[in-house]
Parts: C-alpha cells; sequence; structure tokens
C-alpha cells in the first residue's frame, strides 16, 4: 500500500505534552513511580510516554472469565494512563456546523480530517486483503472529486513492536519473547539493543531448565548459548506471541524472582526485586481465517503469567503494555499524523476530525474514545455483535466494512452529494471553466 504511515512510539513527543514534575531520566535504578512516568532518555534523542502499570493485574478480573474486558461502563484499576474514568465523547461536529458546499469548503473540510486504521481484521484477514481495502486506499489518496490526499496511518498491535525501541538505550542485556525462529533477536538488534538473548539461546545452553522442550539440531546451531551463569539481565521484552509458552513461561519466571537478573538465583523477595517486564500490546484475541473467528494473542500469555505470578508470590505483577489502548500510542500517532500533513497539506498541524477505524471494542475503540476522536467500529473481525458494543460502544457507529466506515465518514464532513470518484470534468487544465480553478 502507497502513502502509509506506521506508527512506532520513539519519536520526540511535542513538548508542552511533558509534565516535568513527572520526568525521570529513564534509569535502571529508578523507582517504580518514576518507571511509569514520561521518561527523557540518556541522549535526548527520544522522549517516552510508557504505558501506565496497574495496581491490580488482568489476572484478578480475568482469571475466572477471560472474556472480561476493559470496559468504558465498568472500570477497574486500569494499565491505561487515561485515568479511572472518563465519559465517551460525542463525535466531533464538522468545522462549519454544516456540510460544506462550496469547493473552497470542500478543501477545507478534507484538509481537517484524517483516518487511523487498525490492519487486522479490518484491512486484511491473515495475510489476505479485505475486499473493500483497495477502494478506500484509492479514495483517500487522491481518487476524490477533489483529487485531494487524506492523510491516513496504521495504527496496529501486530507486527513489529516499534515502541521498545526507545528501551535500547535504557537496558543492555534483555531477554526478548515471540515470533518465528529467531526474528525477535534481528528485530531487537536492529532497534539498538547490545546483548538480545531469546529462549532458545538459554535451552541451549541448559536443556533441563525446560524439561518439556524438544531441541533440535538446527535450531542448536542457530542458538547462541552464553555461560548465563555470569550473565545479569536487565529487562524481559515480550516482541510478539511466544511458540513455546511452557519454555518461555518457566524462563520468565526464572528471571522474574532472581536476583539481579541472574539465572540460577532466587529473590528472598521477588516482588521487591522483580525485573521491568514489558508487553508490545495488550489485545487478548485477535481477528484469523479460522472458522470460529479470534484467536487467542499475546494478552491470553500475559494473564497466564500474571496468575502464576500471583500463585508465585502472593503479589501483583508489576508490568508496562503497550500498544492500543495505551496513551503512548495516541502521543505518537499525533506526529505522525503532523508530519504527514506537513508532506501533504505543507500544513504541520494535526486535524480536528479523526476517525478511528478498527474491529476491537477492547483496543480500537475504547482508546479511540478515550482520546476524543470519532470511533467505527467494522464487522470484518473481533466484533460479532448487535447495533453496537456494549461495554465500549463506537460513538460515531457500526458498519459492515471499513468502505462504509470511510464512506459515511467523509460524507459528514464533506457532504453527501461529495463524489468519492475523480473526474476530468473538474480538472482546470482540462476545463479553464470549472469552478475548481478558483480554489487556488
Amino acid at each position: 500500500m502507497k502513502n502509509v504511515k506506521q506508527l512506532s512510539v520513539n519519536a520526540p513527543a511535542p513538548t508542552e505534552s511533558l509534565n516535568t514534575a513527572n520526568v525521570s531520566n529513564g534509569t535502571k535504578g529508578s523507582s517504580h513511580e518514576e518507571y511509569a512516568n514520561i521518561i527523557i532518555s540518556p541522549s535526548g534523542n527520544n522522549i517516552e510516554v510508557p504505558a501506565s502499570r496497574s495496581a491490580v493485574s488482568d489476572a484478578e478480573k480475568l482469571m475466572h472469565n477471560l472474556s472480561g474486558s476493559p470496559s468504558m461502563k465498568h472500570r477497574r484499576a486500569s494499565r491505561n494512563s487515561f485515568g479511572a474514568s472518563l465519559p465517551i465523547p460525542a463525535p466531533r461536529a464538522s468545522p462549519t456546523g454544516a456540510y460544506p458546499r462550496s469547493l473552497k469548503e470542500k478543501v477545507a473540510a478534507a484538509k481537517n480530517m484524517a483516518f487511523a486504521f487498525d490492519i487486522d481484521g479490518v484491512l486484511l484477514h491473515g495475510n489476505n486483503l479485505i475486499p473493500e481495502t483497495s477502494r478506500v486506499m484509492e479514495l483517500l489518496n487522491g481518487d476524490n472529486e477533489l483529487g485531494i490526499k487524506i492523510p491516513y496511518i496504521l495504527l496496529t498491535n501486530g507486527g513489529v513492536p516499534h515502541p521498545m525501541q526507545a528501551l535500547s538505550e535504557y537496558y543492555e542485556t534483555v531477554l526478548v519473547v515471540g515470533g518465528e525462529g529467531y526474528t525477535a533477536r534481528f528485530a531487537a538488534e536492529a532497534y539498538g539493543f547490545r546483548n538480545v538473548v531469546v529462549p532458545k539461546d538459554i535451552v541451549a545452553w541448559d536443556p533441563s531448565i525446560s524439561p518439556w522442550r524438544h531441541f533440535t539440531e538446527e535450531e542448536r546451531k542457530e542458538a547462541r548459548p552464553q555461560d548465563f551463569d555470569r550473565v545479569n539481565f536487565d529487562a524481559v521484552l515480550v516482541f510478539a506471541d511466544s511458540r513455546d509458552y511452557a519454555t518461555d513461561m518457566q524462563i520468565i519466571m526464572d528471571l522474574l524472582t532472581s536476583v539481579d537478573g541472574r539465572l540460577g538465583t532466587r529473590s528472598k523477595d521477588p516482588i521487591k526485586t522483580q525485573l521491568p517486564i514489558y508487553f508490545s500490546h495488550g489485545d487478548l484475541i485477535m481477528p484469523t481465517e479460522h472458522k470460529l473467528g479470534p484467536r487467542l494473542t499475546q494478552g491470553a500469555f500475559r494473564i497466564a503469567l500474571e496468575a502464576q505470578w500471583k500463585a508465585i508470590t502472593g503479589g501483583e505483577l508489576e508490568r508496562v503494555v503497550y500498544g492500543k489502548p495505551e496513551l503512548a500510542t495516541y502521543k505518537y500517532a499525533d506526529e505522525v499524523m503532523r508530519s504527514w500533513m506537513k508532506e501533504i497539506h505543507n500544513e504541520h498541524t494535526i486535524p480536528e476530525n479523526i476517525y478511528m477505524i478498527g474491529d476491537n471494542p477492547q483496543s480500537d475503540i475504547i482508546g479511540g474514545n478515550m482520546y476524543g476522536w470519532n470511533t467505527c467500529l467494522v464487522r470484518t473481525g473481533v466484533f460479532q455483535g448487535g447495533d453496537n458494543d456494549e461495554e465500549n460502544p463506537a460513538n460515531f457507529g457500526v458498519f459492515p466494512t471499513v468502505l462504509d466506515a470511510v464512506q459515511a465518514a467523509v460524507a459528514k464532513e464533506l457532504g453527501h452529494e461529495f463524489k468519492l470518484r475523480w473526474s476530468d470534468k473538474v480538472n482546470p487544465a482540462l476545463h479553464p471553466e470549472s469552478s475548481l480553478a478558483a480554489v487556488e
């Protein structure tokens, strides 16, 4: 897809968003309170707004009901950075107060709107393009009445965990979990982490650490065992879905309960000395091509770890969760949107009318609602419910497909008579009498 901005959460945030009372230097020795607040990297190149930590783990609420979810109605002690309870904002009104009619008004309105798309379940099913996606991309890339591009970004919890990149300035030796083969290692090294260890390295060093793991000779050849008796880990980073729950959970739990991140040791007070652990997103389920639809994803892995930690230590696991609906994602989305507006329209501003289109009420919709965006729920992914989601309703509505949602948003901002196809009849070079020539 051309002209798409996919966001990560490690670029500079606007200085006005910083609360100087909550700024720390991000060093490993920071207290837990500093650990959860805004961090300025040692080099000054990154300003990160980390996801907040929960005082009560998801496992506490979901131990007997894995279908439970964050809710706009019933707010638990939340992992979200938005606060305990916020109302759902109504959709923003068009800046003109009515459907714009003149070409000049349409151009102004088109420059004042943008879209944020989830990917899985909205634009794609697995590796297959949802049919309506192609038309959406054409429309937003200029195949419309004005021949104008409307900015959009991809706001996904899947794929490469870009938010982790900023952490490379804080941690040297990290355990990176998830993904196929050794792809997570390669991604972490590209992000700048100096000593990247994956669970297979540890199994190659000591196969007894995971008694049920069958380690092949091929895997052993690609592994990088070290003398882990002499290595101190700084943090655990869950990049993607685990492909071996038993091994990954065992090694993670060994590190979380260790002394100074040293394998083979056991802390007398693991709650006090717990190693930092980060998750790239919090989704419990994801849309797939399976006949029953959504499958469990990284959120389920995290909930299982929280339950294990609770059973072993009696305490709540301190963890950081990135992705939707975390505040850091939306702060950086603003910056990506601002740069996209500069590139397309030479205006370094954020559009007033942003439409979040997603399929998961628990992440796409709750996050967009809390950040004041117009939210659209589609039926091509996780959500297969009634008129709207009861716990986290989309404030702009529910639509069969992404194309239906985009068309409704364009009609609201540009008028129902706005043509969704480009026509040479409005090209001033071919038709000087056209009123479009007056727009300039």
